[in-house]
């Protein structure tokens, strides 16, 4: 009976100094949480403003509308996110609860799945207006018509991510006690069924992306080496295309590729880890916790492409870079070799090639002579 005594007060004891030890091995754990809160907010803010104050974002049209909706969508999602975690981390009866785990699932579900889909949306966009320009201006694609299209992401994707509130699917606390996620483990129709229907469509929005950037990608080499060829552009036609091939557009096009970059290698993690835990038995906890974190850092480094690739700073790098390649071309060789260019061609910025479309391009009219100049006859007396 002494024993029992003294091993309840073993117990007790031990019970005691790890209630005493328990918040300051929580205060360490808990810094990384609260500072990627910060980091995501204030970042995300920081883009915003950017991205608001820009005259060049605010003239153009749907594609800098879809990257301020991503901006906006990052800033909601760490808002609704991390204070729930970081209220775990405090409590761990916090997520126990049921409507709280719930929420946090469906927090997760939904902006991951819209980071995805803007993404996808804005390589769409730079698609069509390089590589389909005829259908981008019948379809209107302008700032009203990218709104309208965010709208519809976000309405459609809520109702697909409620799915598992309204008996789809089922939400519960992961073992390691810190997230809430839908249940992967139950291999029975329906929670099977929305485990792969999601992991499905992230995944086609993740192919879908990288394809079409491929595609702007190949169209863009494809302009710059047709228009290599041409030495001669009629001057309404260069007008037009100097006019549409400017900062902006080179501008847009690194925005996308770095920003689609981050975000499919922040998402695909998580994507991989949906199919792998329907269709292996055995679970992987750790490997499941690296990836919602590695998700969990895209909102913190999308904005700063915005604001690391703004106007005034992306234009002091390309006239970095024509200065580096004037002092190239201006070698003997070099300086030889373009006497044979007319003014016209020697000073088209290299952006006005790259754009140039073979279409818009036309040969010299046929009415054109050139007379030759001969040396011969200019002391001949008349």
């Amino acid at each position: 009976m002494e024993s029992t005594n003294f091993t309840h007060g073993s117990v007790s004891t031990n019970h005691t100094l790890l209630q005493h030890s328990y918040p300051s091995g929580m205060e360490t754990a808990i810094t990384l949480p609260i500072l990627m809160f910060v980091g995501g907010a204030v970042g995300n803010l920081i883009a915003i403003i950017v991205l608001s104050v820009s005259k060049m974002e605010r003239k153009s049209s749907a594609f800098y509308t879809l990257v301020c909706g991503l901006a906006v969508t990052d800033l909601l999602g760490t808002c609704l996110a991390s204070p729930l975690i970081i209220a775990n981390y405090r409590d761990q009866h916090v997520l126990q609860d049921q409507r709280l785990c719930d929420f946090q699932s469906f927090v997760l579900l939904f902006f991951g799945l819209t980071g995805l889909s803007i993404i996808c949306a804005m390589a769409a966009e730079r698609y069509l207006a390089i590589c389909c320009p005829y259908t981008y201006l019948r379809w209107g694609v302008d700032r009203c018509f990218a709104r309208k299209f965010l709208f519809f992401i976000y309405i459609s994707h809520v109702l697909f991510c409620s799915l598992p509130m309204m008996g789809m699917a089922s939400s519960k606390l992961q073992p390691t006690s810190t997230w809430c996620f839908i249940d992967w483990t139950m291999h029975e129709a329906p929670a099977a069924v929305y485990s792969f229907l999601y992991g499905s469509v992230s995944l086609v929005l993740i192919l879908g992306t990288i394809l079409l950037n491929l595609l702007v990608c190949g169209a863009l080499l494809l302009m710059r080496r047709r228009s290599a060829h041409r030495c001669v552009f009629r001057a309404s036609v260069q007008e037009h295309w100097r006019a549409l091939s400017s900062a902006a557009e080179t501008q847009m096009i690194a925005v996308l590729v770095m920003t689609s970059a981050v975000v499919l290698a922040c998402s695909a993690p998580l994507v991989v880890r949906v199919f792998a835990n329907q269709l292996m038995q055995k679970l992987d906890d750790k490997a499941d916790l690296a990836a919602i974190r590695i998700a969990s850092v895209n909102p913190i480094l999308d904005p700063w492409i915005y604001i690391l690739l703004r106007r005034s700073l992306f234009r002091r790098i390309l006239n970095y870079s024509k200065q580096v390649g004037s002092t190239r071309r201006n070698s003997p060789t070099t300086a030889h070799r373009n006497l044979f260019y007319t003014n016209s061609m020697r000073d088209s910025h290299v952006l006005d090639e790259l754009l140039s479309n073979s279409s818009m391009v036309t040969q010299l009219p046929a009415t054109i002579t050139f007379t030759p100049y001969d040396i011969t006859h200019k002391d001949t007396p008349l």
